[in-house]
Formats: C-alpha cells, structure tokens, sequence
C-alpha cells in the first residue's frame, strides 16, 4: 500500500470490519474446526508479525531518537551508530510530550491558545483557562465550522476557517428502529447534480474577535481548502476548487481586509483532484520552503505528476522533477540546501514506492532506498537521517536508519513472521495480465489455500473495489486491510481468491486514471473479465464454471456490476453497503462530471435498469444507518430486481452503519462464508478439504 493519505481513505471508505467467525453450520454447508481456525488466523495474522512498524520520536537535535519494539523502548544515536536502551530522563526529555489537538480544539503555534466549535459557534479559549471567549453567536446545525491547525497564524493573532453552509443541502432521512414508536434523525448529505452548500472564509483577530470575510471569488459551486500561511504571517493561504474539480487554485489573502489573489492555477479537461483529494489529498500539493518566500507545487500538467518551484508572486522557478512516474508527496525540502525529498514510483516495478532525492534546480534526482516493495519513511526534523520501513508481498518487514545519502547506518528492526509459518502461510502469487483493450498491463496477485493440491478444482472468488481514486492490490507484506484480509483468509474455505487493480485507478500517470472518466461502470468490469480468464487460463486448477465476486462500499457497486453486465461469468455476487452513480458530488463528480453534462454516461452506469440480466446468485446487505452509501440504493435495487422477477437474498442491518460494526461485523461474515459456500461449492468433492 501507498502514502498515509491512501491508508486512511482504503480504511474508512474501502471495505468493512476485518472481524469474521464462522457458525458451526449455516444451510446445511458445515464448517469444520480447522477451516473455522485457519480463517481467524489468517485474518490476525498482521497483527501476529512483530516489529513490522517502528515509530521514531525525534528528540530535539532533529537527529537521535527513541522507538519502542517487543523487546522494549531504545534510543538511537546516529552520530554514533548506536543503539541502547531508553533511560528514563530521556523520556522525560522528550520534545514531542506537548499538547495536541483533542477534543475538537486547535492549538495555537505557542499552545497558549486554542479554537473549539462548541454549539455550532466558534470559541476561543486561553491556556489554563476552562471558560471560552464566543467568536461567534447563533450557531445553527446547518453552518459547519471547519476548524484545523493550518487555520493559526504563524504569531498565534488571527485564525481562519471555512463555514459550509448546508441548509438548502439534501438531508438523508436515517430511521430508528429499535423501539415500536420509530424516530428519524437527518443527516446533510448532497446528491449527485443537487446543491452541495456554499463556502465562506471566515477570518478572527485573536485579541478583539473581529471578523473579517475573505474574498473568495464568484463561482458559484466550489471547494475551499485550507493551506497554511506566508512565512511572515500576513496573507492566508488557501486553495479553491470548482464542483467538478477541472480548475484548481492556489490563493492568498490579506490578513487585517480579506483581499484575495491567485498565486497558481491548474486546470485538466478532466478532473484536477479526485475523492482522494477531497478527503485529504490535497495536503500534499503544497509545501513551504522555510524560510522563504519559495514554495514546492505538486501537478499532473504533463500527465504524471511531479513537482515545480514557485514563489508566493506566481512565478515559476522551475520545474524539480520529471520523467514517466509518478511522485507520490514530498517526504521533506532543505531550503538550505535547495533540495528535496519525495517518494514516488520510479521503478521497473511500477507500484514500489522508493524515497528519492533532488536538487531545486531539477539536477541529482536519485534513488535512496532499496528492497521491492513499499517504503515508509520518517525523515529526521534535521533532514541528515530517515528511518525507512520496508517490505514486499513476499519480504517481512525491515526497518533502517540511513543518512541523507541513503546510506545503511543502522539495522533497526526486521519484523518476526515466524508465527505465520506455524499456520501455513504463503505469499500471494503476484501475476500480471493485459487488460480489456489487449494492450495494458494490469497487476494482482491471487491467494491459494494453506493445503492447495494443483491436482483439484478450485472455485474463484474476485474480491474487487475499482474506485477510481485507490489502488489496493498490496504491495507488502501484510497489511491490516480488510478487503486483503478477508481475501486470504477465505482462499482457506477452499477457494481462490484474487484482486487486480484495473484501469481508471490511481499510482499509473493521468491517462491510466483517465480511462474511465465520464464512463464509471463501463470499463472496469470487462477489465476484471479479462484478468480472470488470463490467470485461469495458466492455471488448470481454477473452475471457471464456478466464479464469485464480492465488494463492498466502490466494490459493491461493482460487484452488482459484475452480476449485471457479465452474467455468463459471474455466478455467485455479494455487494455489501453498494454505492452509486447518484451519491455525494464529491464521490462521482471528479469522475463523471455534473450529470446534466453527462447523462449518457450516468445513465449507461446505473446499475438498476440493468436488474433483468441477472441469471446468478446475489446477495445485497446494507446497514440502514449507513451515511457513507446511503441505503435507499440498495432499496432501488432491489425494488428493480423485484419488478424484473429476479429473484435475489437482502441481508438488512438495523441502525448498521457503512463499516458492519459491533454484532453486525461477525454476522455479515457468516453470511458471506455461507453465501458462497453454498452457491460454489456445489459438489463438495470438488472442493479441497
């Protein structure tokens, strides 16, 4: 997996609990013993490989460090290459024991101050102090504060933040069900080509509360995003982003009138900035030079993204880097030596994730890491040492201190994987294949059971997700998420298992990603088509009389899709908590454009005029609390199948939100396990054992 942005949107948006136990029987299909166990180690087998992530705490010289393992806490000189244990004045000394943000609060740069939106009003509160001084008066539910750190001023006088106000923004209507008198609550969530709300930019003085509105500009549907600050404080740094998410700007604003200014603008023919950038991404596109006026400006201009110098006037200073490959974010800049750090995919192995080095002036890009795979990196405040963690689907976790150069100071770390070996743990197969168009690669890897004899035929399972903004076939070693979980650890029921990233996903330069804009559902599907019959094809033991695919969330949409629009394929679907073609602006527009633009290939994407196709097994389960994908989408499409006489299973989770949690998570999992037991192990001779 990739950068910490992709880890949190592939947790929260992905996929469901990891949580899965099996009924002793369920239809008739048993489970034994050993299948019960070898599925739940499976499932915990990440957290069962020790040391495969080390957290550096930096102390103040920006160099040493301490980090704590499974054999204690130790301190790290690199200076001296040496490793000892961590006294207790050390701790104490820790720089990094000050406040932090809680509790809905912002501190200010000298934690002597700090913002909380209590009441739908702004309060400002001083250190020590329990009592808050109003910003704002009468709140409403409908005017949301956004506040965040980015929001103080360098010399802690002024803050900044968005309001979205929501109040002519649609309202889903959530039921509760747990007493005989129902109660409804509603939740603001925009559809698809409705009103989404409207920005302002608001900011405060410190000392008198005095309000000051930013000049934001007149478009009408925008995004607004909170930057930082100049260096001396006096302008507001702040991006803006139209409903479609094509025109990009980087803006700034006088502190004391609100004035704005465009300092950058980017613009696509498709989108700029997809739900990844929406839910976070965008903190990677800027990055100050201390110090300075000078900044790092990450942009896809040329199709691949990469990084240009700028200064806060708009002007180009020239570009950093380039080439076929994609930069992840900047790790770190060294305005004293004009150089950076950045991590992106410059390799043969197109997914591995390398830390390089570069010189502003675009001269010196070289690679500092080595080893296939992931690597996550902890640059030192001082920018001498980085701490890289690393490993590959077929490699257990290895962790490092080098220097600026990339050279091995220290072997910190190397993960213990030795309880996997006890449960009979193999690395998933990597393979590559070309997709649809008998052109592009495209990479997975397919998981087989502990007890595989090439002999037997296996039934087939496609565990797909297919948002257009994530990749999430693994690139290490274990991973604790839960569509790779729940992917290996049902290969032991007997089956196997199998993800591809298609075309129209991420981490492949603009056109790989742009294949499928304006025509979500019509590509990826095909491209699955053809990943499966290429690996099946090489591999006797797969039966492609008796093929399953599951997806939640992105994945159950495409999951129905598979089902709907490859029905002589697909035999057996499950589609947990499925989106749509019609849920938030910001999930779809980016990639679909506003439907009034596109109604063909809205229409073209839907899956329920698509009901009568239907010839296999489906199961749709939903949580009827779910405000990520709303359960009215599962409720038309089931209202479809009923009108086509298409008979097909619903699994309804009361008051389940997106994620099956609690009772709902163990419950969903049985019924999955059961589901495709059932429906693909039809000869149990067939099935190993």
């Amino acid at each position: 997996m990739k950068i910490s942005s992709r880890r949190t949107l592939l947790m929260t948006l992905a996929t469901l609990s990891s949580c899965l136990m099996l009924p002793a029987s369920a239809d008739g299909q048993d489970f034994t013993d050993q299948e019960r166990t070898a599925v739940m180690q499976f499932l915990r087998a990440p957290s069962s490989v020790k040391d495969a992530r080390i957290k550096a705490e930096w102390f103040d010289d920006g160099t040493s460090f301490w980090f704590r393992d499974s054999l204690g806490a130790h301190f790290v000189d690199p200076q001296k290459n040496e490793i000892g244990r961590l006294s207790h004045e050390q701790k104490k000394n820790w720089s990094s024991e000050k406040p932090r943000s809680k509790n809905g609060r912002v501190y200010s740069p000298g934690f002597d101050h700090s913002i909380k939106v209590e009441n739908n009003d702004l309060k400002l509160f001083e250190k020590g102090s329990s009592e808050g001084r109003a910003l704002t008066s009468g709140g409403e539910d409908d005017l949301i504060w956004q506040i965040a750190p980015e929001g103080w001023s360098p010399d802690g006088q002024y803050f900044a933040t968005p309001c979205l106000d929501v109040r002519n923004v649609h309202h889903l209507p959530i039921i509760d069900y747990s007493n005989a008198l129902e109660s409804v609550r509603e939740v603001v969530y925009g559809k698809t080509g409705d009103t989404f709300g409207r920005f302002e930019l608001a900011l405060f003085h410190r000392k008198t509360g005095e309000k000051t509105t930013v000049e934001i500009g007149a478009w009408e549907d925008i995004y607004i995003f909170l930057v930082g600050w100049s260096e001396d404080g006096s302008e507001l740094l702040f991006l803006r982003m139209t409903r479609d998410a094509k025109r990009l700007s980087l803006m700034a604003a006088d502190r004391e009138s609100g004035e704005s200014r465009i300092i950058v603008t980017e613009k696509q023919e498709t989108f700029v900035g997809g739900l990844d950038f929406i839910t976070g991404g965008w903190r990677d596109l800027f990055t100050p030079l201390e110090g300075t006026d000078r900044f790092l400006w990450l942009s896809e201009r040329d199709g691949w993204r990469h990084v240009y110098h700028y200064n806060l006037d708009g002007k180009l200073l020239g570009r950093v880097t380039s080439g076929s490959f994609p930069v992840s974010r900047v790790v770190a800049v060294d305005a004293e030596t004009e150089q950076v750090f950045v991590l992106a995919n410059g390799e043969e192995r197109l997914y591995d994730t390398h830390l390089y080095r570069a010189d502003l002036d675009g001269s010196g890009f070289m690679r500092l890491t080595e080893g296939a795979g992931d690597h996550e990196i902890q640059m030192s405040p001082s920018m001498q040492f980085f701490v890289d963690t690393h490993s590959s689907t077929q490699r257990p976790p290895v962790t490092e201190l080098r220097d600026r150069d990339g050279a091995l100071r220290l072997t910190i770390a190397r993960a213990d994987a030795s309880a996997l070996e006890t449960i009979g743990w193999t690395a998933p197969e990597e393979f590559v294949v070309k997709a649809d168009d008998g052109e592009t690669d495209l990479y997975g890897v397919l998981f087989k059971p502990r007890d595989f004899d090439p002999q037997k035929k296996y039934p087939v399972i496609d565990f797909i997700y297919a948002g257009p903004f994530i990749t999430v076939v693994p690139n290490t070693f274990v991973t604790p998420y839960p569509l790779v979980s729940r992917a290996r650890a049902f290969a032991q029921l007997g089956f196997i298992t199998f993800i591809v990233d298609c075309r129209g996903t991420t981490e492949r330069g603009k056109r790989f990603q742009d294949a499928s804009y304006g025509r979500i559902g019509q590509i990826e599907i095909p491209d699955h088509v053809a990943a499966l019959r290429q690996i099946a094809a090489e591999r006797p033991y797969i039966d492609l009389d008796r093929v399953g695919i599951f997806g939640a969330s992105w994945g159950g949409y495409f999951a129905l899709r598979a089902m709907l629009t490859a029905p002589d394929v697909f035999h057996v679907g499950i589609a947990g908590a499925p989106g749509d073609l019609t849920e938030s602006p910001a999930i779809n527009e980016p990639y679909m454009g506003l439907p009034k633009n596109n109604p063909e290939g809205y229409a073209a994407g839907s899956n329920p005029p698509l009901a009568r196709n239907l010839k296999g097994k489906l199961l749709l389960l939903h949580g009827t609390a779910d405000v990520n994908a709303p359960f009215s989408t599962t409720m038309r499409m089931a209202r479809a199948l009923i009108d086509a006489g298409k008979q097909h299973d619903l699994a309804v989770f009361p008051q389940g939100d997106h994620y099956f949690r609690g009772t709902d998570g163990p419950y969903f999992a049985q019924l999955m396990a059961s589901y495709f037991r059932e429906h693909l192990a039809d000869d149990p001779r067939r099935v190993a054992k």
